[in-house]
């Protein structure tokens, strides 16, 4: 039988129903009532912290099972809990902050149970990068959430170059003994933009930091040591920096091809130089090679434009 809320109860027949309950990102007080409910009702609870974890379920006076559930056993573990909600029993998936799946291990298992046909429930609540985006100031009516940036600064910036044309407002999380470099990177390949840090979001000490990238790079820096949980929200690429882009695609697209250069390593180059989307390089490259006169036929090798002459010459060469 099912309770008011679908947790499922072992008098049933049939799989098991899979919850992914969200967590309070500080404040205890966060938890919501539903996320209780199941947390007291399921068979399982799966989760990457066991003794975070206990706290939690102690302070909501649930004493369900307790399994581990971390990027170290995360292919094993799914195949045992898929098992369980098969064998009827319900699963509930947590983080140890915030909403599960969200920068934290769950794909898998919620990948093998919707290929399985076992139910899965997504139930609402704290998330930090919402939070921060909605407490920001900073326009919100279309965002990219990032998570963490790589560590190294080469693969940072190089991620970040991707992201440059991207008008949508980016939402970063960062370790505070990498947020400086971080916001130093940001400024470089981004541009000084407006940009908000939210700080220990929903904690007693939770403060927001606006300003330019620059600035906050700076305010930071000159704190002795940078302490707290950091959600970092950049406003997106301006329009006229998305057509400046654009136009410079256009000539590195036209030069390429001119010089032989294979689709294939023009769309590369393009998307590495522009940090233009993936689908509109490749649209646009398409097109190109599909003018009369392009040098390069679509997808395939560059063609010789030499006179006949010099490809006889160069061909005599090559078997001399």
């Amino acid at each position: 039988m099912a309770t008011a809320d679908g947790t499922r109860r072992s008098d049933e027949r049939g799989p098991g129903t899979l919850y992914l309950v969200p967590t309070p990102i500080g404040n205890p007080g966060d938890i919501t009532l539903r996320a209780i409910d199941v947390l007291r009702g399921v068979g399982v609870v799966a989760s990457e912290d066991t003794r975070h974890t206990r706290r939690l379920l102690q302070s909501v006076e649930s004493d369900v099972r307790l399994l581990s559930y971390h990027d170290h056993n995360e292919e094993s573990r799914s195949q045992q809990l898929l098992r369980l909600l098969q064998d009827g029993t319900d699963v509930a998936l947590v983080s140890d902050a915030g909403t599960p799946l969200v920068n934290d291990p769950g794909y898998r298992l919620v990948a093998a149970a919707v290929e399985a046909g076992v139910p899965v429930r997504p139930l609402p609540g704290a998330t930090a990068s919402v939070t921060a985006l909605i407490g920001s100031g900073l326009p919100n009516h279309q965002f990219h959430y990032v998570g963490f940036l790589p560590r190294k600064e080469a693969a940072r910036r190089a991620a970040l170059t991707a992201l440059r044309s991207t008008p949508a407002t980016l939402i970063f999380f960062e370790a505070p003994h990498r947020i400086v470099a971080m916001l130093t990177d940001l400024g470089a390949v981004l541009g000084d933009r407006p940009a908000a840090l939210a700080r220990n979001l929903t904690k007693d000490d939770e403060e927001y930091l606006r300003g330019r990238l620059g600035e906050l790079a700076a305010r930071l820096g000159a704190e002795p040591v940078v302490r707290g949980q950091f959600t970092v929200v950049v406003a997106g690429a301006p329009e006229e920096h998305a057509d400046e882009d654009r136009a410079l695609a256009a000539r590195l697209t036209e030069t390429l091809l001119r010089h032989g250069a294979e689709a294939r390593l023009v769309r590369d180059v393009v998307r590495e130089v522009t940090g233009l989307p993936r689908n509109w390089v490749y649209e646009q490259v398409r097109l190109a090679t599909e003018r009369p006169g392009s040098a390069t036929p679509a997808g395939g090798p560059a063609s010789d434009s030499r006179p006949e002459s010099h490809r006889r010459r160069g061909a005599d060469t090559a078997r001399g």
